[in-house]
């Protein structure tokens, strides 16, 4: 599982994690039933702390999204309902659309700018690959 994790962007790693995996499962690329790394080896992989880790996944756990069976492993759980389904894809769009706009605005960019940006590439995405939408 591959994790591009900023250390300057001020957003705490473990909600980083928290934010990936969810966007893993709304994306498909993670669904009901896998496994995901034992907390010390992810952590090992990310180069930080086990605590961060078993954060993150605790997190998760307490949102009813993964369950970890000691022992046995992590696991994504099957979401309850169409409603709890929709409602990580939702978080996972309103995320990236935080992160896009701070990061634009963080460079100065006013709000018309990034707008107008947006929009432009939006039409670019729908005329050349409909396979966006």
């Amino acid at each position: 599982m591959l994790f591009n994790l900023d250390f300057r962007s001020g957003k705490p790693i473990y909600v980083q994690i928290v934010e990936h995996i969810k966007y893993l499962i709304a994306s498909g690329e993670l669904k009901p039933g896998d496994q995901l790394p034992p907390v010390r080896e992810l952590a090992a992989d990310l180069q930080i702390s086990f605590n961060t880790t078993a954060r993150a996944y605790r997190i998760l756990d307490e949102a009813g999204i993964l369950s970890t069976q000691h022992g046995r492993g992590t696991y994504i759980l099957d979401p309850s309902s169409a409603r709890e389904s929709e409602r990580l894809r939702s978080e996972s769009l309103e995320t990236l659309t935080k992160d896009y706009l701070t990061a634009a605005r963080h460079l100065n960019y006013s709000p018309e700018e990034i707008s107008t940006a947006f929009e432009r590439h939006l039409i670019k995405h729908q005329e050349s690959d409909n396979n966006y939408f």
